[in-house]
Parts: structure tokens; C-alpha cells; sequence
């Protein structure tokens, strides 16, 4: 018996593949122990029984072995040997096989050929090392966003295994092939940061056409060729390649670019300007300064310098003492005269 086990195994191993083959070295010991055991212990026996023997074998197999059947005799015991050793190396097959797909699913995930389950999430095609590294921080800060970072070929695997909130996706960034498997149709935004503009702007192409919808971030060495960029996609939003961190804010929260823009630009609807807050001018908190100068000049305080230094969006109750300097965003700057006379 323990002969014909072992030559069925070497003729199935040789035919049979993947978890075929636990699958058919199971049904073989089955098939073969069960009239074996029939014989040696008596038809009429209970381990024999058809409503038992398939328990029987299942505990065996297993190596669980309850007691609630067992051979008696000296034949039933040679064979549930067999039934163990039969599921032993049914087991050791089974675990390989189960090793061996592990395996290669964490290595075509690391080699980037795997299409990503992915959605809400934000798509960065280039790869720089160190600078793309900082990018992907900032873009996982708060912890709840998802990022498929798509590289070139010449990048063989994950460079970022660790980070598992970043997936990999790997071939030419332009292909269509590279947008299905980074689910770019489902993105939230897609950062393209291709190797030079005119890349960016055959990227961007591919990008559009997998998800026309989708927030796209256009990272440029020269912005005088944003106007190419608009002709795929008039919303698209281009930043200056040098300029990392403006581009991941404008891939978390779109517009954001525009905004920067706007305060930069001398024919904005809104400058920065600061004022120190002179004596006697009756502000006891950052939140009165707040509505004093949202009510009377229609503008927005960002930061404070006092005492302990500068403060960025400080608390409300923040005191405010003479000779700090407040920071604000409004339509023209305001004198300091201005804010005693201001009810």
C-alpha cells in the first residue's frame, strides 16, 4: 500500500500542478483506505460504515484524532497510519502551495505588475528618488489616504516596501496598460511629475483619456507651457516642478494653487499684509482681533508674533498685548490708526 502511495505520488507530482495535486493525493488515500479498512476491520463494523468512515478520515488526516473511532485491529491500525501519513503530506503540499502563492503575490506586488484595488486615492506617476520619498510623506500624513506610485521601468521593483500605504505600479507611465493597473478612473487626483514638460504633457494625455473626471496636478519645469497642458484638460492644475509641497497640498485638497495665486499675484483679490497692534487698542484675544477685522475690514488674520515667537492659526483665546504683530489677508493693508478707531 505504502509502495503504490508513494509511486502514485511521484506520477501525479509529474502531472498535476498547483493545488491540483494536495487535492488529488487526498481522494487517492481516501479511495484506497477506506475498502482497505473495510476488509481488515469487517463491513459491518462501525469505522467502516459510510456515515463514519469520512469522520473517521477527515480527524486522521488532520492528525486531530478524537477517539470516537478507531481500528481495532492489527490491519486498522497499518491503516490509519496510512491515513495519517497520507494527510500529512497532503498538508505539507497544501501549506507549499499556499507559501508558494504568497510568494508570488508579494513579488509581482513588488515588481509592480499587479492592477490595484484601489479607489479615493491618489496616483503619483514619476519617480525622483528622495524627492518623490517626501512627496508620499506629506500626501500620508493624516493617515487616511491611499497612494499607487507609478515608476519606470528602470525602477525594478518597490522602492518604498515598507510604506504600506503605498502601492507600486511599474512600467511606461504614458501606456494605457499603466493607468488600468493603477486604477487611475477611481483616483481621487493624479500627480504627474514626468522627467521632463514634454513627458508631463504625454502622460498627461494618457491620464485624461483613463479618467477624464479626476483631479490632475502637472508638475512643470517651465510654466509657460501650462497652456499646452490646458489644451488636454482645461483644470488642470500646474505647478512649479521645484515647488514639491505646493503640489502634494494641491492633490489633497484641489483648488489650493489657485489660492497661493491669487495671494501672490499684485491684482489678486486679496494680498498678505501685517500690522503691529498699538497701544491701547482694547484686542484682548486673537478671536477678537478676528471678527474686529473680518466685520470692519472684510479680512482674515493667519498668524500672530508675539512674545514667544511666531504662530501660525494660534487658538482663539490667545491673548493678544501691545506691539504684537498680527498677519491677514485682506483687499488693502491697514494702518495701525486703524484698528483703534475700528468698532
Amino acid at each position: 500500500m505504502f509502495g503504490l502511495f508513494s509511486r502514485f505520488s511521484r506520477v501525479v507530482q509529474a502531472r498535476l500542478r498547483g493545488w491540483r495535486l494536495p487535492l488529488a493525493v487526498m481522494v487517492f488515500v481516501f479511495v484506497t483506505s477506506w475498502p482497505a479498512m473495510a476488509l481488515v476491520e469487517g463491513a459491518d463494523s462501525d469505522i467502516a460504515a459510510p456515515a463514519n468512515y469520512w469522520w473517521y478520515f477527515i480527524v486522521t488526516a488532520a492528525t486531530v484524532g478524537y477517539g470516537d473511532f478507531f481500528p481495532a485491529s492489527a490491519g486498522g491500525h497499518v491503516v490509519g497510519a496510512y491515513v495519517i501519513i497520507g494527510g500529512i503530506v497532503t498538508l505539507t503540499l497544501l501549506f507549499t502551495r499556499l507559501a508558494d502563492y504568497l510568494q508570488s503575490v508579494r513579488s509581482r506586488r513588488l515588481k509592480g505588475v499587479e492592477e490595484l484595488d484601489l479607489i479615493d486615492h491618489v496616483v503619483v506617476l514619476g519617480y525622483f528618488p528622495g524627492r518623490t520619498e517626501r512627496m508620499l510623506t506629506e500626501l500620508a500624513a493624516e493617515g487616511r489616504t491611499r497612494v499607487a506610485l507609478c515608476a519606470w521601468e528602470d525602477v525594478p521593483e518597490n522602492p518604498l516596501p515598507e510604506r504600506t500605504e503605498v502601492s507600486f505600479v511599474r512600467g511606461d507611465l504614458s501606456h494605457a496598460d499603466v493607468m488600468t493597473r493603477a486604477n487611475v478612473a477611481a483616483a481621487r487626483s493624479v500627480v504627474i511629475d514626468g522627467r521632463d514638460d514634454n513627458e508631463t504633457l504625454a502622460i498627461a494625455v494618457a491620464v485624461h483619456h483613463a479618467g477624464p473626471d479626476v483631479h490632475k496636478v502637472a508638475a512643470l519645469r517651465d510654466l509657460d507651457r501650462r497652456d499646452n497642458l490646458r489644451y488636454v484638460d482645461p483644470r488642470i492644475a500646474c505647478v512649479q516642478w521645484h515647488m514639491p509641497f505646493l503640489i502634494t497640498e494641491e492633490a489633497l485638497d484641489p483648488g489650493l494653487t489657485e489660492v497661493y495665486g491669487d495671494l501672490m499675484s499684485s491684482h489678486g483679490h486679496g494680498n498678505t499684509y501685517s500690522v503691529q497692534l498699538p497701544s491701547g487698542h482694547r484686542l484682548g484675544t486673537f478671536g477678537d482681533c478676528q471678527v474686529r477685522f473680518g466685520q470692519a475690514f472684510g479680512a482674515t488674520v493667519l498668524a500672530l508674533r508675539g512674545p514667544d515667537g511666531l504662530t501660525v492659526s494660534p487658538a482663539w483665546d490667545t491673548p493678544v498685548a501691545e506691539g504684537t504683530t498680527l498677519y491677514y489677508v485682506g483687499r488693502r493693508r491697514i494702518e495701525a490708526g486703524e484698528v483703534l478707531s475700528a468698532r
